[in-house]
């Protein structure tokens, strides 16, 4: 009996600690009233992809924060709750309070950060889930009174909503310091009131722009057409427009960061990886900022300045405008006959459009209603029109755009982009077909120029067949030939003549020959050039050219285009000739 007796007390003991031991383990992703976690105590997710804990910024101060951090050696912060009130040592804790909020507190028991939920609930707790929200739940059935990727910091993780209405506008902040995650000076997300698109703002101020959303991506972000497909997603739930993104890839997973000098990063981290790796920026050069050339300018990093005024105009202050200070834009040369006399026809002539290819579209475009224009013909009418309509722009996927006054925030592009058409009287439209002719005409003459060459370096060519040699490589000219004439000539690099001509852009082609394409360029010192580019199904092969090359360079008349040099670099074939106006 007394065996017995004395067996009972460890039973119950036993049991106690069993069924504590069972409720830890069901709660290593949760924070109960019960079960709070007292620094450096931390939860972890079902999946063990994130976890909820303390920590100070590189280790360098004894602030500390609770943060739901991605489970790796790197323990890389996504979320920061008491962000702008830091714990001053290592005595906090988190818990679930008496009221169903969720809060942490330092070793007095103040509040220093909560979940402020407006209707709590007192038999709740918070869950870490292996999407990285951090969400308080009603016990008894499981609703969700509040998650963080409500109230996001820095990071944008997949299956997180950016966006909203004017009420409740979700939007990422900036960490203040890569070592202070207080809220810093920039913000990222969309303007309810405008359309579809994601800015960065420093303050209130915009920064960055993705340019319009057009169901598949961010027309003003090249290289989304070739890999970001059915990666980010437009939702309206109930007059409310948010953005998600994913990522389907079993071995990896992605998400954004904005950095605390503005900058939006891609990141992917790769499964079993101790960090993540960037690979996209949102700013990759000047012309990304907003608003760089001001009103009326255009942004070009390939061109040096970067910033021009577009075609029929010219800089508002051009003191200002040399120096480099580019943001007070430009302004219109003639005034639009439209507006002189409240008609597009003066003396039979009427204003009309240019067309810029590969564009980023200016900001504050007007969306015309789908059954007004369905098509570019119809956008373009539409806009001819309206006299205050200055510039237009079709796609597919938006529809068409109409801008009004001042225009903002255009970049040249090299590829992707949009087309935009800019409002101008007949005489600058006239003197753009002028320069065509002219551009034509050189074409011309470079083409015309190029088939009497390659004729005649033919017959050069069998007069100096003991000359011959094999090329060791293509981007060498051939190395067996003792032609000092070829070793004089300089050698041009791919990379420079795709500087030059702006990535071989269309709107710098002069033309066309029997041989391939010839476009006009200018090199880094200012010299004009015009480049002739053999096409990859061209009969002319490598000694052709090579004798056309010598023949040329031999050759001195005042009529004849000067060679200036050549390329044969990745399988191209090129000769640089001195660009002359006609």
């Amino acid at each position: 009996m007394l065996k017995l007796t004395l067996l009972k007390p460890l039973l119950l003991l036993f049991a106690l600690f069993f069924l504590q031991s069972c409720s830890l383990c069901t709660a290593a992703d949760t924070i109960s009233i019960a079960h709070p976690i007292k620094d450096p105590e931390e939860i972890v997710s079902s999946g063990q992809t994130f976890k909820l804990g303390f920590f100070s910024p590189g280790n360098i101060s004894d602030n500390r924060y609770v943060g739901v951090m991605m489970n790796i050696p790197s323990q890389t912060v996504i979320w920061v709750a008491n962000r702008d009130r830091p714990l001053r040592d290592s005595s906090g804790f988190v818990t679930v309070s008496e009221d169903g909020n969720l809060v942490v507190m330092n070793g007095q028991k103040q509040i220093l950060w909560s979940s402020n939920v407006s209707f709590p609930i007192a038999n709740s707790s918070a869950q870490l889930l292996d999407s990285g929200d951090l969400v308080l739940r009603e016990n008894s059935n499981g609703r969700i009174l509040w998650g963080s990727f409500q109230i996001p910091t820095d990071s944008f993780l997949q299956d997180m909503r950016l966006g909203g209405n004017t009420n409740n506008n979700i939007k990422l902040t900036s960490w203040r310091s890569p070592t202070d995650p207080s809220v810093g000076n920039f913000s990222f997300g969309i303007d309810p009131l405008r359309m579809p698109e994601f800015f960065i703002w420093n303050g209130s101020k915009p920064y960055w722009r993705s340019g319009p959303w057009n169901g598949n991506v961010y027309i003003g972000v090249p290289g989304m057409s070739s890999g970001y497909q059915n990666r980010f997603e437009l939702v309206n739930d109930k007059g409310s427009v948010f953005f998600t993104h994913s990522f389907f890839n079993d071995s990896a997973s992605m998400y954004y960061v904005l950095s605390s000098s503005g900058i939006l990063l891609e990141n992917i981290l790769y499964k079993g990886s101790a960090n993540s790796k960037i690979t996209w920026t949102s700013l990759r050069s000047e012309c990304d900022v907003y608003g760089k050339c001001g009103p009326f300018g255009i942004c070009d990093p390939q061109h040096k300045p970067i910033c021009t005024c577009l075609r029929g105009f010219e800089p508002t202050d051009k003191e200002e405008w040399d120096k480099g200070n580019w943001t007070g834009g430009c302004s219109r040369k003639a005034m639009l006959q439209c507006n002189m006399n409240n008609s597009s026809v003066h003396n039979g002539k009427p204003d009309g459009f240019l067309k810029f290819d590969n564009v980023k579209v200016p900001d504050f475009a007007d969306l015309v209603e789908f059954l007004k224009a369905n098509t570019e013909e119809q956008c373009g009418n539409l806009c001819m029109q309206n006299c205050s309509c200055v510039a237009y722009s079709y796609n597919r996927g938006i529809g068409c755009m109409h801008w009004s006054n001042g225009i903002i925030d255009i970049q040249q592009f090299s590829f992707d982009g949009a087309d935009l058409y800019i409002r101008l009287t007949f005489s600058e439209l006239d003197h753009v077909k002028g320069k065509r002719k002219q551009k034509a005409v050189v074409a011309s003459i470079v083409s015309i120029g190029s088939v009497f060459i390659a004729i005649s370096a033919y017959f050069v060519w069998k007069c100096l067949t003991k000359y011959r040699g094999k090329a060791s490589r293509m981007g060498v000219l051939l190395d067996n030939i003792d032609q000092p004439k070829i070793e004089e000539l300089p050698l041009y690099s791919f990379e420079t003549l795709t500087k030059a001509t702006g990535n071989f852009d269309l709107k710098n082609k002069l033309g066309e020959g029997g041989f391939g394409p010839v476009y006009k360029g200018r090199l880094l010192n200012g010299q004009e050039i015009a480049v002739k580019r053999l096409s990859s199904s061209s009969t002319q092969g490598i000694k052709e050219l090579t004798n056309e090359v010598v023949l040329i360079s031999k050759l001195q008349h005042r009529n004849l285009v000067r060679l200036l040099g050549c390329c044969f670099e990745r399988e191209e074939k090129m000769l640089i000739y001195e660009f002359t106006e006609v």
